[in-house]
């Protein structure tokens, strides 16, 4: 029974590679010859491939890949061309919006146009892969529960990078491509509309990035804690009593009082991470747009305490009248 107290999978199923089922017709053949695989069996499935690809995913890696060159030839351009340059300085180099004078008009390449085609080609990238995820659980006959969590962080997605810069007027309200100018601009975000954690919307996406890690922790602990009993095998655990299910359900009634099911779990954890993006998608959306301080906000709606005036109000020295005799 000690073999089985570890993270990583200790018994692989190998046998014949297996194709898939047959495709329905209109449908692009499968890729790549399948091969099983040890190293990747201690972590999933052993088997490697076959892929299918179709025309959506084609046209997503096509247009991804267009984007990914294009912010890895600006950030390169930025370092004289210099690949030594470009390594180390790699995590500070980014692809900055047009500045906020042109508003939501072309500007040249250089001052931000080539932002404005890489969102372009970015974005496309993305929505292909959506309807790729779609077509796909379609076709063999699933839910679409995937394409739609996939859309809910697309939410995210545009809210930073399209639908908010079109309400406040200016491509220079989205967010750079870039790993430190991207957390620069969520500090700056915060600062500039008075601490971005009194936004409620903001707070509510962390209740569920919490509780989504929270219950996938939860979840994933419990099966591993009893695969030694086969815990791992759902559809056998269902029907058959005194088995690893039946335990683990247990061992959740005697702690918490409560104990979800084998499905009920899976639409916990669903919720929870579906719902981080798209409240956190709705706080970003308001911010700037209606409302300008979040630090003043909660103090209207009684969220936070003002802090106590301890020294006199200082006298902006615009509104002064002069120094009196």
């Amino acid at each position: 029974m000690a073999d089985y107290q570890n993270l990583f999978t200790t018994v692989q199923a190998v046998g014949p590679v297996h194709h898939g089922v047959e495709l329905g017709h209109g449908n692009s053949p499968r890729t790549g010859q399948p091969l099983i695989n040890y190293w990747i069996g201690k972590l999933g499935n052993a088997q490697l491939g076959p892929i299918y690809l179709g025309g959506l995913g084609l046209a997503s890696l096509v247009f991804g890949m267009i984007a990914f060159t294009l912010i890895g030839m600006n950030m390169l351009a930025s370092v004289n061309y210099d690949p030594i340059q470009f390594v180390r300085q790699l995590f500070w180099l980014s692809l900055e919006p047009p500045p906020p004078s042109y508003g939501l008009s072309m500007p040249p390449l250089n001052q931000g146009g080539w932002f404005l085609i890489v969102g372009l080609f970015l974005t496309a990238s993305v929505m292909f892969w959506w309807a790729r995820t779609y077509r796909r659980a379609v076709e063999l006959g699933m839910g679409t529960h995937i394409a739609w969590a996939f859309a809910a962080a697309i939410w995210l997605f545009l809210v930073l990078g399209l639908f908010r810069p079109i309400l406040m007027g200016s491509w220079g309200e989205a967010v750079p491509y870039g790993i430190f100018s991207h957390l620069d601009w969520t500090a700056a975000f915060s600062l500039r509309y008075g601490n971005l954690f009194y936004n409620p919307f903001h707070a509510l996406s962390i209740v569920f990035l919490y509780g989504s890690a929270l219950l996938f922790a939860m979840h994933g602990a419990t099966i591993l804690a009893v695969t030694r009993f086969g815990g791992e095998r759902e559809i056998e655990q269902i029907t058959d009593r005194g088995t690893a299910s039946e335990r683990a359900a247990l061992f959740w009634r005697w702690t918490m009082g409560f104990n979800a099911t084998m499905e009920s779990i899976h639409r916990w954890a669903w919720w929870f991470a579906v719902l981080c993006p798209i409240t956190g998608g709705i706080g970003i959306l308001l911010t700037g747009t209606v409302v300008d301080n979040w630090y003043l906000w909660a103090i209207k709606h009684g969220v936070a305490p003002p802090y106590p005036e301890i020294f006199p109000a200082m006298v902006d020295p615009a509104l002064s009248t002069g120094v009196k005799p």
